[in-house]
């Protein structure tokens, strides 16, 4: 996430939050401002902004694309007591974004968007090697929910493709973890190939979709929820295994 401030008491906030937040960078008073912000925004880097509302709609106007490629666009007062999640709210992640960072500074959340209230739904989606260790397997998802801040509790589902229909380390962490295991074809994942983050031509002559990880993450939240999936974490891996995370509302 990078934080633009523009005053001396938002560059204050900036700071804050990002000790709050290790992954966070602070761009105070960066210029030239406008190809600055927007060369970050192409880029996809969520992006905060502590300044008036209207210097970030009249700066970004030029880039915008729609809500399923914008990166995350929120802004925040230099006093820290209102963050308002400005640009893809849902599909982007700037919603769930906003609702971390008021929880963190006691800051109030101002959601504008129709569905605020909806229940966030996580899949994730995994690949691996024939025969591969549970406990790698296991090693690799613990990994990756720490890497996106969530829990276990708020996982719904463990998803992979059907030709991992039969594989028994994901078949026992899904039991041993208590969740449902789902497998779905290669046609299927294929509906989703337009938001794979990344595609490798080896998993597709080998099992006929672009990521198995990614692929099984989105379609299965999608099913789960009725409606578009975004993935709150791309395609991680250790040696002998894929992990991402996908999230839905519903």
């Amino acid at each position: 996430m990078r934080i633009i401030a523009l005053t001396e008491a938002g560059q204050q906030l900036g700071q804050r939050l990002c000790a709050l937040r290790p992954e966070a960078v602070l761009d105070y008073k960066p210029k030239p401002f406008a190809e600055h912000v927007q060369a970050l925004f192409r880029a996809g880097e969520p992006l905060l902004f502590i300044c008036a509302t209207g210097i970030v709609m009249r700066t970004l106007a030029p880039v915008l694309v729609d809500k399923y490629n914008d990166p995350p666009v929120l802004v925040m007062d230099e006093q820290g007591r209102f963050v308002i999640p400005l640009l893809s709210g849902h599909e982007g992640g700037a919603n769930e974004l906003a609702r971390q960072l008021s929880e963190q500074i006691s800051a109030a959340l101002v959601i504008t968007t129709a569905n605020p209230y909806l229940k966030p739904l996580y899949s994730v989606g995994m690949g691996c090697e024939r025969n591969c260790p549970q406990a790698v397997l296991e090693g690799l998802l613990m990994q990756c929910l720490e890497q996106a801040g969530l829990t276990l509790d708020q996982i719904d589902r463990i998803s992979s493709i059907d030709v991992k229909a039969d594989e028994v380390g994901l078949i026992g962490l899904a039991e041993q973890l208590n969740k449902p295991y789902d497998t779905w074809s290669a046609d299927e994942l294929s509906e989703v190939e337009s938001q794979l983050s990344m595609r490798s031509e080896y998993v597709y002559n080998t099992v006929g979709v672009y990521g198995v990880a990614e692929s099984a993450a989105l379609y299965s939240c999608q099913q789960q929820a009725g409606q578009r999936a975004e993935l709150v974490l791309n395609k991680q891996k250790n040696r002998q295994a894929t992990c991402a995370i996908a999230r839905s509302y519903g």
